[in-house]
């Protein structure tokens, strides 16, 4: 007894036959549309048609790449950062550095100017710090007794006078800043060559002018060394004239000055390498001329006379 399905579910071709004939008709759609270019619009409607599909069917790809880079970039950034803070803290101390280095190499220059103006032999030298005592305006810089650093040296900057050398060491000397009660420096009016000394006033940073209440003295009056101590040079400027105070019951004006020179911000400085050893004043017995007792008698202030002989 045969069995044959029911008209229903009766087999076609096979599937080897199928396979077969789709591949011929997909070859030969592609060798047409390869010579004769007839389904790009085909082609163009399908990709349209179904862009929006490929949209929301990337749509969670996407955003997981999306949260992905943002953590990544996030991790990156703060990476970044950190390094440049580093890199910005390390910068500003270069740029501080620079700036310095910047500051002293133009003290440097005015100070080499200044010493080829000066006629004197100088040495230049370094502050290296203020001296302990508070009471008192001075610094320690790093020349002495090796260098031919002496007592009583002038000290100057680009600008004018600083101090004088008052304690020598072997490596290093202590220099009285002008602005020190004990110091006085004889000074020159430059406008009009009045002379007067000028004096320190200790922990304020100025300087006291000794003039007559008539003297001929107005603010911005630049003073000058005088030179007529022995020890600075004439010429170097010191002080400026910033008040001038006249009282009717006083012979004397207060004069107030500010000093020329950078006390407080150079670094370097020049000392002059000037000769101290003056010769000391003669005392009075020397110069007075000596009274030459004289005794006089009858018999000096009166000559005799030798008798002459007489021949008879």
């Amino acid at each position: 007894m045969e069995y044959s399905p029911p008209p229903l579910f009766k087999q076609g071709a096979s599937a080897r036959v199928k396979v077969v004939f789709f591949s011929l008709v997909a070859i030969m759609i592609l060798v047409i549309d390869a010579r004769l270019q007839t389904l790009n619009l085909a082609r163009e409607v399908i990709g349209t048609t179904l862009y929006p599909l490929q949209v929301v069917a990337l749509m969670p790809r996407n955003v997981i790449d999306s949260v992905a880079g943002y953590f990544t970039r996030l991790s990156s950034l703060e990476q970044q950062n950190a390094v440049l803070k580093q890199a910005q803290v390390v910068n500003a101390l270069t740029l501080q550095q620079g700036q310095q280095l910047l500051l002293e190499n133009t003290q440097l220059r005015q100070l080499l100017a200044t010493n080829a103006r000066i006629p004197v032999k100088s040495v230049l030298g370094e502050i290296l710090y203020d001296a302990r005592d508070a009471f008192t305006r001075r610094i320690i810089v790093d020349r002495g007794l090796h260098h031919n650093i002496s007592l009583g040296q002038p000290v100057i900057d680009a600008l004018g006078v600083v101090g004088q050398v008052t304690r020598v060491f072997l490596m290093t000397s202590e220099v009285t800043l002008l602005t020190d009660k004990d110091q006085a420096i004889p000074v020159q009016v430059v406008r009009n060559g009045l002379r007067s000394v000028v004096y320190g006033r200790g922990q304020n940073a100025t300087l006291e002018l000794r003039m007559p209440s008539n003297a001929d003295i107005q603010a911005n009056d630049m003073l000058v060394t005088s030179g007529i101590d022995g020890v600075y040079p004439p010429g170097l400027a010191v002080a400026r004239v910033t008040q001038v105070e006249n009282k009717a019951a006083s012979t004397f004006e207060r004069i107030a000055c500010v000093p020329i020179a950078g006390l407080d911000r150079h670094r370097h400085v020049l000392i002059l390498q000037v000769d101290t050893h003056i010769q000391p004043r003669p005392p009075d017995d020397d110069i007075k001329p000596k009274k030459v007792n004289r005794k006089v008698t009858r018999d000096s202030a009166e000559p005799t006379a030798k008798p002459k002989e007489v021949t008879p």
